[in-house]
């Protein structure tokens, strides 16, 4: 039987965050995606979907826009530093999707990294997950509105 949700975009979004995250921890980017996509897959040279590698190689380009924006919508006295690696790497993903990536839709990006919160944090990191970037996304709507 075939796993339908292998290489679906919910799975190549999870194998980004997994790949961004054991980057934080030290390593190349094209070994932690070689690993994060084909560690459960049979032996062989898998070949990395381009999703999963324009995901990985965008937030790398933009992590310091990414982490500019994220610090400059988190409340007062924390600090992008204080995060916890699970959300500062889920936040990066999630709006690099957003603003970078113009293939998703913003609520399907947003929708996405929440499941994903949900699965490696808790219940209250994905509201934390889906506060900053659903308020991100407003911001962004208003201005557009105000511009037009």
């Amino acid at each position: 039987m075939t796993n339908t949700f292998e290489n679906s975009r919910r799975d190549l979004r999870e194998r980004a965050f997994q790949t961004l995250f054991s980057l934080e921890l030290g390593g190349d980017s094209l070994g932690a995606m070689q690993f994060a996509y084909g560690y459960d897959k049979d032996q062989g040279s898998q070949e990395i979907p381009a999703f999963l590698s324009d995901l990985v190689t965008g937030v790398l380009t933009y992590q310091t826009d990414l982490d500019r924006i994220i610090s400059q919508h988190l409340k007062s006295g924390w600090s992008l530093e204080r995060l916890t690696l699970t959300d500062k790497t889920l936040l990066r993903l999630g709006l690099y999707e957003i603003k970078y990536f113009s293939e998703t839709p913003d609520r399907v990006a947003v929708n996405e990294i929440i499941e994903i919160a949900k699965k490696y944090s808790d219940k209250t990191s994905a509201k934390f997950v889906n506060g900053l970037l659903s308020q991100f996304v407003i911001e962004e709507k208003e201005e557009a509105d105000s511009l037009n």
